[in-house]
């Protein structure tokens, strides 16, 4: 009885191994699959940045930041992106150490 449960063991499996093949190559050939080098040769045109053109927004801006939005190096807030904390009532409450620590 040992070598019959064998037997039917290694036959499940062969046979799972054997649907599991054909239903991969079913899939395949039903995909659309792009070999890598045609995927390389393939270009497609890069992103062109576009500028908020809303009048509102436009009313107030300068050329330079205008053409940076246009060139896609525009930082809305600059730098630290978010607005300068260099007002008068802050700087007042400030230490030297945070002052240099703002600084770097």
């Amino acid at each position: 009885m040992k070598k019959t449960d064998t037997l039917v063991f290694a036959s499940v499996v062969a046979a799972a191994m054997i649907f599991g093949g054909v239903m991969g190559a079913t899939v395949l050939a039903r995909s659309t699959f792009t070999s890598a080098n045609a995927a390389a040769t393939a270009t497609s045109a890069p992103a062109v940045p576009k500028s908020n053109e809303a009048t509102t927004h436009e009313t107030g801006e300068t050329l330079a930041q205008e053409t940076a939005e246009n060139n896609g190096t525009a930082r809305p807030a600059g730098a630290a992106a978010g607005p300068s904390n260099e007002d008068p009532t802050h700087e007042a409450t400030e230490s030297s150490a945070r002052e240099a620590a703002e600084k770097t």
